[in-house]
């Protein structure tokens, strides 16, 4: 596959806006002791991600659908980059998915689920940037491997891009980035705050996981994720 081609577009600006204050924004519950650790450290400096709770509510629950049959799941993480205090941070608020192609050590999008990708990301309630991706390692323990790491130089280089790994049968999770070609791991944290939710004051309900569900469901009112877009970890992005 190659890398998709922008026709047309311009960088969007960085929006100056405060992160969520403390008291709404807690660690992963599936943060290892050592993340955790890092994690303390930075408290009092700068957290660089924010998920939402209804984007890591999505991820978990989608890779949990497919633990038992070891599958690995993906999909791609949509927010915004934001500065404060000279201070660049992202929030991730909803996530999108497809159908995919995988098994116990690899995932990509199915080709046939391009559409659909866009389509979910066209139906996004809000104004969005996709400030990177996750997907999962049932039962192998969260890392980037050498394919990871190359889809995240070719996609997601920027420094503040995160890979997001989830791990449904350790329940672990870590998130991570590149800075000068070198895998480093993010702090980040997950926040409640509606005001920030992009369907506040609108219900969303995650549907049951369905029978045959590669992609994730999507909630109430056809808002938010759904089905496919992207891509595989092991070719790169898609035309």
């Amino acid at each position: 596959m190659k890398p998709p081609t922008v026709l047309q577009g311009k960088e969007r600006d960085t929006i100056e806006a405060p992160p969520p204050p403390r008291k709404r924004w807690a660690p992963h519950k599936w943060i290892k002791e050592e993340s955790l650790e890092a994690l303390r450290e930075k408290e009092g400096n700068v957290i660089e991600l924010f998920i939402s709770k209804l984007a890591e509510e999505k991820m978990r629950n989608h890779s949990i659908a497919h633990a038992a049959e070891r599958r690995e799941v993906m999909g791609l993480m949509l927010g915004g980059f934001y500065k404060n205090e000279g201070n660049v941070y992202s929030i991730v608020r909803d996530v999108v998915t497809t159908d995919l192609e995988a098994s116990s050590v690899r995932v990509r999008f199915n080709r046939g689920g391009f559409e659909q990708l866009f389509e979910s990301l066209d139906r996004c309630g809000f104004d969005y940037i996709i400030v990177g991706w996750y997907h999962s390692h049932p039962g192998h323990g969260c890392f980037l491997s050498s394919t990871d790491i190359d889809t995240q130089k070719s996609l997601f280089s920027g420094r503040q891009h995160t890979a997001l790994v989830l791990d449904p049968i350790a329940e672990e999770i870590r998130a991570f980035y590149l800075e000068n070609g070198e895998v480093l791991e993010r702090c980040f944290g997950i926040y409640w705050d509606d005001y920030q939710n992009p369907y506040y004051n609108r219900a969303v309900k995650m549907r049951k996981v369905r029978s045959n569900p590669d992609g994730m469901p999507p909630p109430e009112g056809g808002l938010g994720l759904s089905k496919t877009l992207h891509e595989n970890r092991n070719e790169s992005v898609e035309e």
